[in-house]
């Protein structure tokens, strides 16, 4: 008697009652996979994935969700062998490289059909990476570059830091305060506040003298 497949736990996170609601039908059909929950972008949603404690995670980013990768690095840091497929993604290098650097293992582009975002889901699920050929090659490009780019654009792409922000990464690297900082650059001291508080939450890091530690951890010059 032939054993029964194990099916790859799935959890779906999209802002569209429809879409959560057809990607439902369509992947439990398949003898391998298996919807385990389904939510909107709620409050609570970080709690749901964690208590689920699914193989994959599907997020649906086409309606402009703000700080999904922020919610892909909270899960990696509770679940560190979370699968993350992120659907509904422009063609977008830096926004591309960006969410590899966050952990996804999948990205479909917006145009996609529910075939290639089951394919996905299944290939992610035993291990793969995949993304659509014109990105892949976005990576071998980037890995050629690393050695020859100039450190603000590293910085730009690697962590998606602004040009004020990799500014203020130099003056908090030089051990300036906050006061300091916004004397220099002839700024309210609140505003030098809210751009070091935007710059922590963008590259996932407790305080801001761990954003340096993390520029000058890939040899850059901070």
């Amino acid at each position: 008697m032939p054993s029964a497949v194990e099916r790859s736990a799935v959890f779906l996170l999209a802002q569209n009652r429809l879409l959560r609601e057809a990607l439902t039908r369509i992947l439990d059909k398949k003898i391998d996979l298996q919807v385990i929950g389904a939510s909107a972008f709620t409050s609570d949603v970080g709690d749901q994935v964690l208590l689920n404690n699914p193989h994959v995670l599907i997020m649906d980013c086409s309606a402009g969700t703000e700080s999904y990768l922020d919610l892909v690095r909270r899960f990696h840091d509770k679940l560190p062998r979370l699968k993350v497929v992120l659907i509904g993604m422009e063609a977008d290098e830096p926004a591309f490289l960006r969410a590899v650097r966050a952990g996804a293992l999948g990205y479909v582009l917006k145009d996609a059909s529910a075939l290639e975002v089951v394919a996905t889901v299944r290939a992610v699920a035993a291990g793969e990476a995949v993304a659509p050929p014109q990105l892949c090659a976005s990576l071998f490009r980037y890995v050629a570059r690393q050695s020859t780019q100039a450190p603000s654009y590293r910085i730009k792409i690697d962590l998606g830091l602004t040009s004020r922000e990799q500014q203020l990464v130099f003056l908090i690297g030089r051990g300036m305060t906050n006061k300091e900082i916004a004397l220099q650059l002839q700024l309210a001291e609140q505003t030098v506040r809210n751009h070091v508080h935007r710059m922590l939450r963008k590259v996932g890091a407790n305080d801001r003298l761990a954003v340096v530690e993390m520029c000058r951890s890939q040899g850059l010059p901070v």
